[in-house]
């Protein structure tokens, strides 16, 4: 079972003797999810630990939202994850993966740093609050999602004055 105040860490020496095939669910609902550099609201999900004959096999499955400043227009904005991860916990060392895990002696598996790293990596490298974000003003800093401030970038490109020109042409 899951404790409280450590909510992923779990109990599976009921399953390292289960059957080959049995498998059981851990439900997550935490309204609020804190850990080192990680801060999650609504973290919702579910943990499957299956009993293989290689070691346990665990799958889980969650959805959150996290606060993330904009690259463009420097506002917070919350940026909903959802991610997935496998990973094979062995029973012997014969058998262990890449990720090099292994059923612990005392059957207490600590799932917090795989959640962690599984989370961190669906948060964008450039979070963006939206598509058509429009940024700051490179001359004043204002917000131009919340009001234009008249500023123009200048156009620095070689055919600016085939454009100018074309402009005074009548009936264009």
């Amino acid at each position: 079972m899951a404790n409280p105040r450590k909510p992923f860490r779990l109990n599976v020496g009921f399953l390292i003797n289960a059957p080959i095939g049995y498998n059981r669910d851990f439900d997550y609902f935490i309204p609020q999810y804190t850990d080192d550099d990680l801060a999650v609201t609504d973290l919702d999900g579910v943990i499957n630990i299956g009993c293989t004959p290689q070691g346990l096999l665990v799958r889980g499955k969650f959805t959150g939202s996290t606060t993330l400043e904009c690259v463009r227009c420097l506002s917070d904005y919350q940026q909903i994850l959802e991610w997935e991860f496998t990973e094979l916990y062995a029973f012997k060392e014969e058998n262990i993966t890449e990720s090099g895990l292994m059923v612990p002696e005392d059957a207490q598996l600590e799932l917090q740093a795989l959640l962690r790293e599984f989370a961190l990596l669906e948060i964008p490298l450039k979070p963006i609050c939206r598509e058509d974000c429009k940024g700051l003003c490179t001359e004043c800093g204002q917000n131009l999602n919340e009001k234009d401030c008249g500023h123009r970038p200048e156009i620095d490109s070689p055919f600016q004055i085939l454009k100018e020109l074309f402009k005074n042409q009548p009936g264009e």
